[in-house]
């Protein structure tokens, strides 16, 4: 695992905030479609909805030093393109210098809490648009929850169409992860059928006044051919969350899906970073390898 200096990370943030502004205009950075034309980007807007959890372990992601250790690791293993997250990672990242030559992607509705009776209404409380521009990141990334039984989806899926508005009239591309959604047993489900996938995608490409600069983040489901012959945008694939024993079938399907017409590559999060075998850099660099077979 990648040694880091803590210590500096903290003094900085005390003291000297105003170098964050130095370091992201200084920032080195990288074309977005860059070589072979496909992306592997970690995931780690996971805590700041309150979801702390990988599998059985409740609070695998609380402790912050080891998930920004986790993240610099795989950001320094060949093949891993860039990170998404919430601004207080992205700067910890930073601060720490993870990001050159990076694709850095800002996550910007985190406001429907895991478990919360509001979950449906997912306010943008992380990034906006000019804060990403601010910063000199290159990518923007939101959810798009949507629930027929829930009314609080239409002020999500107002305010994601604001987004994708600006977005494109600042000329940064933005992925859009939109689900299908219910209650049950008083918590949300994803309905992770391959029609709910479809109609999810339906919605979410038609959201805001310009799709030009609009990409999704699409689940790996059965019949995925089908999913995307049900869009033109650029898709990345989403990692998710396999159960015990399901991390085979789970890169055997990422494989198959990758050689898909529009799929540009993968986004994964809590599966890799908190790998079940426990070996992060094998974890990471076996899918790098599927993302870019030449590595």
């Amino acid at each position: 695992m990648k040694e880091l200096d803590f210590d500096s990370l903290r003094t900085t943030r005390a003291i000297a905030p105003q170098k964050l502004a130095e370091i992201y205009a200084n920032r080195k950075r990288r074309p977005l479609i860059d070589g072979d034309g496909k992306l592997f980007i970690v995931a780690a807007d996971h805590p700041a909805r309150g979801a702390l959890g990988v599998r059985k372990e409740k609070m695998a992601m609380a402790d912050r030093y080891d998930l920004l250790t986790r993240l610099a690791t795989a950001l320094s293993r060949p093949g891993v393109d860039g990170v998404l997250g919430t601004p207080d990672i992205i700067d910890d990242l930073a601060l720490l210098g993870c990001l050159e030559g990076k694709v850095v992607v800002g996550s910007m509705n985190r406001g429907g809490l895991q478990g919360s009776s509001f979950e449906m209404d997912d306010r943008y409380t992380a990034y906006d648009v000019a804060g990403i521009v601010r910063d000199g990141l290159d990518f923007a990334k939101n959810l798009v929850r949507v629930n027929l039984a829930d009314a609080g989806t239409v002020k999500t899926l107002e305010a994601t169409a604001a987004a994708v508005d600006e977005a494109a009239a600042s000329n940064l591309p933005i992925m859009l992860e939109p689900f299908i959604s219910e209650w049950v047993d008083g918590r949300i489900k994803n309905d992770l059928s391959t029609d709910a996938v479809i109609k999810s995608v339906a919605i979410a490409s038609g959201l805001g006044n310009s799709s030009a600069y609009s990409w999704m983040k699409l689940p790996v489901v059965p019949d995925m051919h089908r999913v995307m012959a049900a869009t033109t945008l650029p898709t990345l694939l989403l990692g998710g969350d396999p159960a015990e024993g399901e991390e085979e079938k789970l890169f055997a399907d990422w494989a198959n899906a990758l050689t898909l017409p529009g799929v540009r590559g993968l986004v994964v999060g809590r599966s890799l970073l908190y790998p079940a075998a426990g070996d992060l850099v094998s974890a990471i660099d076996a899918a790098a390898a599927l993302v870019h077979p030449s590595l």
